[in-house]
């Protein structure tokens, strides 16, 4: 039986923009994306049938095809029908360590995993920018994951454009247990509020987009300043969470007077991260924010940047 263990990091945006709507119902975003060391661990073994397995740690994780990591397999199988008729199914296991629908990418970092592992098991072959296409098919962030480090997003996130690696700073990431945020219905909600704002035609779409990439937040982790980099966090999507959601509000709010570099909420929410210099200096945010909210549902994290995707940690022939 081949078996294949990897890791998946989570993700942060650094900054997300919105700048319009795409003919796709998708809207055009520009932003800038960060894996962090956060991750899960997915391991892959090879079935004698033609069926797809998942098992996962997590009550809250689906093992249908609502699971992207199951979507994941069925889009290799469906891509490579002889391939898969040759090899046989797969079971997927995954270790869940990022939390569940927290704005971290969870989902699509476990189904970038599966891409890099069938790719590996069935001895496909496949360069990264062929992965990244077919993990375009799936989701928005599933190309980023497989690559991971820093990168510059546009589209609706799947046109990437790598930055210089930071993994110098360190991460505090808080999430309200109990509270999740559907990422459409943030998008939605910032459409029907700041639609008016969008930008129509395509030529100032892609100059908006073009001026991120030489902005101050790019410029800033080109020379990997990490303090201006932390006053440069933005997201659109708080102007919509935040008012609605108080949890979010008070956890950004705890992390902005706790001596942080700087603090935001990761896409859709409702994780809070904040950005620190050293370990020790996450670990006195965590404290003072935690004495700020002793609310036993909040759950906190430290961890750092990272510079790499998914990595291939151990293989059993």
């Amino acid at each position: 039986m081949r078996s294949y263990s990897l890791i998946a990091p989570a993700k942060i945006n650094l900054y997300l923009e919105i700048l319009g709507d795409r003919p796709d119902g998708y809207h055009e975003l520009a932003m800038i994306l960060q894996s962090i060391e956060l991750a899960d661990r997915v391991e892959l073994r090879s079935l004698s049938t033609d069926t797809i397995r998942v098992h996962c740690n997590h009550p809250q994780v689906p093992l249908d095809a609502s699971n992207l990591a199951y979507r994941a397999v069925e889009l290799m199988a469906q891509q490579f029908p002889d391939v898969f008729a040759r090899f046989g199914g797969v079971e997927v296991i995954i270790n869940k360590q990022i939390p569940v629908a927290a704005g971290l990418a969870g989902g699509s970092t476990d189904a970038a995993a599966v891409l890099v592992g069938v790719d590996m098991m069935w001895q496909l072959g496949l360069t990264q920018p062929e992965l990244q296409d077919l993990a375009a098919k799936l989701g928005s962030d599933i190309p980023f994951c497989i690559a991971g480090g820093t990168a510059l997003a546009t589209g609706r996130g799947e046109e990437l454009s790598p930055l210089p690696d930071l993994d110098s700073l360190y991460v505090v990431l808080a999430k309200d247990r109990n509270l999740m945020i559907s990422t459409a219905w943030a998008y939605q909600t910032y459409r029907a509020q700041f639609g008016h704002t969008y930008i129509r035609d395509a030529q100032s779409l892609e100059s908006r987009a073009h001026r991120v990439h030489s902005g101050p937040m790019v410029n800033a982790i080109y020379t990997k300043d990490g303090t201006k980099i932390a006053q440069l966090l933005h997201n659109d999507l708080e102007k919509v969470v935040l008012p609605t959601t108080p949890q979010v509000l008070r956890l950004r709010e705890a992390f902005q007077s706790s001596g942080a570099l700087g603090t935001m909420m990761s896409g859709s929410g409702p994780t809070v991260f904040a950005l620190c210099e050293s370990e020790a200096q996450a670990q006195e945010v965590q404290q003072q924010v935690r004495a700020r909210i002793p609310d036993p549902e909040v759950d906190f994290w430290i961890t750092k940047f990272s510079n790499h995707g998914i990595q291939i940690v151990s293989t059993v022939s």
